[in-house]
């Protein structure tokens, strides 16, 4: 998975980073990926059928995109071209495409790599289309961002989405195994310090040569670090999230989708995970608060109102203190029973009102404020329901052109046993009332 990654001791030279020297001469000399590149990935079946498209290549940094592109053009014999959007403009895309057009005429393909793809601007994206469509290139963009957010459609629709995972650490302990035989020096590490600089890495194949590279230059003659050693000799690299991106939506995912589950141990690892990441935790408050309604709703009444009280404890006491009140908050969500019904019955009601315009309510249940309005039957008729013994007066409250509706329909779990008992008792009274009319 990564820019990585052949060991050939007769390249070494000091002069250039490992990441370089360790970069593939081929594909089969990348480290990871195997979705794209093992015998049956996505990759290796467009190499075989002798048709490469236009790509987008999706994934975090360090995990080999940019290498990847490259190898791609020499399997298939294309002329490889790389520009950057954070460096190139109109100008350098004209000056690229006017470049392929004179390849093409002499026989020659072009693929044509953009790094960091999503810094172009929607036009300059649209910019790509008549090239992709009449073949004078074949784009092959990189991006660390999510295509669906930051890519036109019309871009989007004519490439194929290919994503690249962070490298796991069975990879990365490949990938310092190969530096070690490049450089014929064995990392200085205990074997617990040795894991820690693998998770340090974050999946990021580059950024862990580097932490190597810090490594062998930093420990002195025959000393071997232990953990807290190493992280005092280099500096520990930030997890990768940016708040506003993929690494947000992803954990934000997983933290709704563990509580939804029931899962209170895998809730208090993303809701941990957001938090070490910088995340606002008045952000992660409002969510919790969310998911009390969309998730638990009646099942467990209390759900919302201690959501509530946990978002104002924490805006009492601040970090780190009031996170704690957030903690319980998830712990409490996930062992909550369960119940969507309440947010189920909202989108139905929403959907119909949406459909049936503004049909007039039963004139019976209208105030009368006026003369006028009295007079026009407004509020005729309606039974005060208090007045009767069951307080209940069965009366039709939708709209005459709509008929009786039922959205809310409670499950057989917590709370909402309970309602569902008085739901069928009203219906019962209701048929009662009509039968006595």
């Amino acid at each position: 998975m990564s820019d990585l990654f052949s060991a050939d001791p007769s390249e070494a030279d000091s002069a250039r980073p490992l990441a370089d020297q360790l970069r593939p001469r081929t594909l089969d000399e990348v480290i990871g990926q195997t979705h794209l590149l093992g015998p049956d990935g996505t990759l290796r079946r467009m190499i075989a059928s002798g048709r490469l498209g236009s790509l987008i290549l999706w994934g975090p940094p360090g995990t080999g995109k940019t290498t990847v592109a490259r190898l791609l053009a020499a399997q298939i014999d294309y002329t490889f071209v790389q520009i950057s959007a954070v460096f190139s403009g109109v100008a350098d895309l004209k000056k690229v495409f006017e470049k392929a057009r004179f390849e093409r005429l002499s026989g020659h393909k072009t693929l044509l790599f953009v790094d960091e793809i999503h810094r172009f601007n929607r036009a300059q994206q649209d910019g790509f289309l008549p090239v992709m469509e009449d073949g004078t290139v074949v784009l092959v963009g990189a991006t660390t961002e999510n295509p669906s957010f930051e890519l036109n459609a019309a871009l989007l629709s004519r490439s194929q989405v290919l994503r690249f995972e962070s490298l796991g650490l069975e990879d990365l302990e490949k990938l310092v195994q190969r530096a070690e035989e490049l450089t014929g020096a064995t990392l200085p590490l205990e074997e617990e310090a040795r894991h820690t600089l693998l998770t340090l890495a974050d999946g990021d194949g580059r950024a862990l040569l580097g932490l190597v590279e810090e490594v062998l230059a930093s420990a002195k003659e025959g000393e071997v670090l232990d953990a807290a050693t190493m992280l005092t000799v280099i500096q520990r690299r930030a997890p990768i999230y940016d708040k506003a991106q993929d690494g947000h939506y992803n954990l934000i995912s997983a933290l709704h989708k563990t509580i939804r589950g029931s899962d209170p141990d895998a809730a208090l690892y993303y809701f941990a995970r957001m938090l070490v990441a910088g995340e606002d935790p008045l952000f992660l408050a409002r969510r919790l608060i969310r998911m009390a309604s969309e998730d638990i709703g009646e099942a467990d009444p209390q759900a919302l109102p201690l959501a509530v009280a946990a978002r104002d404890a924490f805006q009492m006491l601040g970090s780190p203190e009031g996170e704690l009140a957030l903690a319980q908050v998830v712990v409490h969500l996930a062992l909550a029973p369960k119940s969507n019904a309440v947010y189920t019955a909202f989108k139905a009601a929403m959907s119909l009102a949406k459909e049936t315009g503004s049909p007039m309510p039963p004139m019976v249940i209208l105030n009368a404020p006026t003369k006028l309005m009295k007079g026009s039957g407004y509020g005729e008729g309606y039974i005060y329901d208090h007045d009767l013994p069951d307080a209940f007066s069965g009366q039709e409250y939708f709209p005459e052109k709509l008929g009786r509706q039922k959205f809310y329909e409670p499950v057989e779990r917590g709370f909402e046993r309970d309602l569902k008992k008085r739901i069928d008792y009203f219906e019962r009274l209701r048929a009662s009332r009509k039968g006595e009319e």
